[in-house]
């Protein structure tokens, strides 16, 4: 019997040769400044490299910012100058050659913008006495006490931002991704319009359940006027904030999801969490699943599952039991890039190895 897991799934005119898909990591490895800052080099090419030729059926890169100020941390990959293509050009070619299809994650990081890489500590980055750049947001509310208070945005800033997000989509389309996944989720820029605990704005942004999810839908709607109609694009979204009073819940994700499939989103890649605030998060394996479950059951719109899916059983599983289109792996893949291979010899299915590695299969 073959394995739901390793059976190819299309979306549009592109098809994904297994369900074995990686999640977007950021690296924090670029440069931060200078004529090649933002851009892809040497240790992106290895990483995502060894994850095409150990059997990822879909590659998403790390979240690549649209402008320099909408970078997590100043070692971010960037994708707001032609520059940029190039080093990414050199990455998709790579996967399309040995049958990963290649996907970007863009978007912007909001008031959780400037801050140092994981391993050098936490808080904003300090240039010279100073902020790096200074954060924005929906609302000057800081995301915690290690974070400075972000600048409102105004409405016209609103809208070079949501220009900002086109104009990397046709730059991804320019380095040969052919899946373009909008972040909207971990408390960055959309996933901050969406929820109330970040979103204080009385204007067409804020209230309303209307309002905080204008921004998403006009940034997809931005997005997708300048990705090929033949071409998927997908949403990243934290189905809830994980808050008691407050927060963006599981209810409003299923209400968007159906709003994101009418305005041409194709999949939607559901994680939780990140924006701040008294969460109380229960990790255990496959702690997320259900609500990417309850988005394919009521919203009609094709699904990832992501978090703590570690075991080849598990993965098999979610999809026999269609609780998901898909699955993504995260931190698994970062311990054994090999874990699609390794995942369908337990379940007695192929991945097609290359040719240099394949005495090992």
């Amino acid at each position: 019997m073959s394995a739901a897991l390793f059976e190819p799934y299309t979306l549009r005119s592109v098809t994904v040769p297994n369900r074995v898909w990686m999640a977007p990591m950021c690296q924090y490895s670029a440069e931060p400044a200078g004529p090649n800052a933002g851009a892809a080099g040497d240790w992106h090419f290895a990483h995502y490299a060894a994850r095409a030729t150990g059997g990822a059926g879909l590659i998403l890169l790390e979240a690549t910012a649209v402008s320099p100020e909408g970078r997590i941390s100043p070692y971010d990959l960037g994708i707001w100058d032609d520059a940029q293509i190039d080093g990414l050009r050199r990455i998709t070619g790579f996967l399309a050659a040995h049958g990963t299809v290649p996907g970007i994650q863009i978007g912007h990081a909001g008031r959780k913008a400037a801050t140092h890489r994981p391993w050098e500590g936490s808080g904003p980055v300090d240039a010279d006495g100073g902020l790096a750049w200074r954060p924005v947001g929906p609302s000057p509310v800081a995301f915690d006490d290690r974070h400075v208070v972000p600048d409102e945005l105004s409405v016209e800033q609103i809208h070079e931002i949501t220009a900002q997000f086109a104009a990397a989509a046709r730059r991804a389309l320019a380095a040969g991704f052919k899946v373009v996944e909008v972040h909207g989720a971990h408390g960055y820029l959309i996933g901050q319009f969406l929820s109330p605990f970040s979103n204080r704005r009385t204007d067409s942004y804020g209230g309303s359940f209307e309002n905080r999810t204008r921004l998403a839908l006009e940034v997809v709607d931005a997005v997708r006027a300048e990705w090929p109609e033949e071409l998927p694009l997908f949403f990243r979204i934290s189905a809830t904030d994980w808050l008691q009073e407050q927060g963006w819940t599981a209810d409003e994700t299923v209400r968007l999801a159906a709003l994101l499939r009418e305005h041409g989103v194709d999949l939607l890649d559901v994680s939780t969490g990140g924006n701040g605030g008294p969460a109380r998060i229960p990790v255990a394996p496959g702690y997320q699943v259900p609500f990417a479950a309850r988005v394919r059951a009521e919203a009609g719109l094709a699904v990832a599952a992501v978090g703590l899916i570690t075991e080849a059983e598990q993965a098999e599983k979610i999809l026999a039991n269609g609780e998901a289109d898909a699955v993504l792996l995260g931190r698994e893949l970062l311990r054994d890039p090999s874990w699609p291979r390794r995942a369908a010899h337990g379940l007695g299915a192929e991945v097609v190895a290359p040719p240099q590695y394949a005495r090992a299969y």
